[in-house]
């Protein structure tokens, strides 16, 4: 059975609240669970407490039972000291979006035109 730890949305509509779950990876998001192993609330502060609270036992006993954490679980437990920090690379984060690059060329060409006009002169 593929185990993940990962996060089940509850709260109402623009009010998230989500539980951390260690569950069959095949059940739905919201759906079936093992075992509830945290809470995290992203409205809150991210200085405050009560952000993100594990249940650090229960989640060693799952990582040591093969289950693999999700992306965003991943994090909570590296700022946890759980698990070693990975590193990440998203090289395509800093490229703006193609209208802007199209501007970007744009004014490029205005502003070599007005250089070699200048220049002319």
């Amino acid at each position: 059975m593929a185990m993940k730890i990962r996060l089940a949305r509850g709260g109402s509509k623009k009010r998230p609240f989500y539980r951390v779950v260690a569950a069959d990876s095949r059940m739905p998001r919201d759906g079936r669970f093992i075992e509830k192993l945290g809470t995290y609330n992203p409205l809150l502060p991210k200085d405050s407490e009560e952000r993100v609270k594990l249940n650090m036992e229960r989640v060693q006993h799952w990582l040591d039972q093969g289950a693999q954490p999700t992306d965003r679980v991943a994090r909570f437990l590296e700022a946890a000291g759980v698990l070693a920090k990975k590193e990440r690379n998203n090289p395509n984060k800093a490229v703006p979006g193609k209208k802007a690059q199209e501007r970007a060329e744009e004014k490029a060409a205005k502003a070599a035109e007005a250089a070699e006009e200048a220049a002319a002169e």
